[in-house]
């Protein structure tokens, strides 16, 4: 590739445009062979790739990135934005899997649909959109409250937990961006979504495990308690309800499954500290992603059992209460 056609790619993380290769000295019919090669990859019209960049951009997880981008390019509109559910997947947030998903923009002043991609007309004030290079996407709170406004209330709950909990934004802005949306389409449903969002959730699991717990009417509980006892921390509880003194833990597969952690370790270290806080007169509840659905029944009956009877008259522990969600790391 020409240094000023590889220069004008790498502006634009590895797409280049028709008039970019025409500049470096490609016409028309080199461009076409290059394509029909395999050497170059065309994304839409007038906006190319090369096959290395394109493999490179898979094997990373980017390729919506890439598709993304390549609207915009495509486009060439400074008054879109990337928005809902592809600005939330840019910004790292956790989103259901659509191998069919449009590329989404909004823009002040234009409607439009199109192969792929979906421009819906709304403000855009310059506080709800950021650029990250190439990219100009919407705000996190705009991306959250757009999402909200549209999709599922417990998809929408699982992003914001996950924006909160990674500093993308904080409650009270997250908050300022509902009210600004206050008379949209939607809005109500956003709000509900605003009010259920928790920051402490450290997983999308969490955040579907406390939706059904408030859904069934349990007891008030807290998130995130530090369970102490002996001057030292002996467990966390996810979910901790405290006239009861049962802590439910959230049991994702990551912690078996990561190749540097020896699973038979994993196991036997788990269940020492479950034996540690059940010696305490602590009811423990551990909930894997098949108990939020078919086996909920049975949980909730569990759950429902346990929280209603009262906790030790003499507790040998103490809780502490975590602001702050932490961000699981290997």
């Amino acid at each position: 590739m020409h240094p000023l056609l590889r220069a004008a790619a790498e502006r634009r993380r590895g797409l280049f445009t028709a008039a970019d290769a025409r500049r470096a000295g490609y016409d028309h019919s080199e461009i076409r062979h290059l394509c029909r090669a395999g050497t170059w990859r065309r994304l839409r019209r007038g906006v190319y790739v090369s096959a290395d960049d394109l493999a490179r951009a898979e094997a990373e997880g980017k390729r919506r990135q890439v598709d993304a981008l390549a609207v915009l390019v495509a486009l060439d509109r400074p008054t879109a934005a990337l928005s809902h559910l592809t600005a939330c997947h840019l910004w790292g947030l956790p989103v259901r899997r659509d191998p069919d998903a449009l590329v989404r923009l909004t823009d002040p002043t234009h409607t439009r649909t199109g192969r792929g991609f979906r421009i819906t007309c709304g403000p855009l004030g310059d506080d709800e959109i950021r650029t990250d290079g190439p990219l100009r996407l919407t705000s996190p709170g705009r991306t959250l409250v757009d999402c909200a406004r549209e999709g599922p209330l417990e998809d929408a709950v699982v992003a914001m937990d996950a924006a909160l909990l990674r500093r993308r934004l904080t409650s009270a802005e997250l908050a300022a961006a509902a009210g600004r949306a206050a008379r949209w389409p939607g809005a109500a449903r956003a709000a509900r979504a605003v009010a259920l969002a928790d920051g402490r959730a450290e997983s999308p699991l969490e955040t579907r495990g406390r939706l059904r717990v408030i859904g069934a009417g349990l007891p008030a509980f807290d998130l995130q308690r530090e369970v102490w006892a002996g001057g030292r921390r002996i467990a966390v509880a996810d979910l901790w309800f405290d006239e009861s003194a049962v802590a439910v833990e959230f049991d994702g597969q990551v912690k078996y499954t990561e190749p540097w952690r020896d699973p038979g370790r994993v196991l036997w270290e788990e269940k020492r500290r479950e034996d540690r806080v059940r010696a305490l007169d602590i009811g423990v509840v551990r909930i894997a992603a098949a108990d939020l659905t078919t086996g909920w029944p049975a949980l909730e009956a569990r759950l429902r059992e346990l929280t209603s009877r009262p906790g030790p008259a003499a507790r040998r522990f103490t809780t502490v209460r975590r602001l702050e969600g932490r961000v699981r790391t290997a």
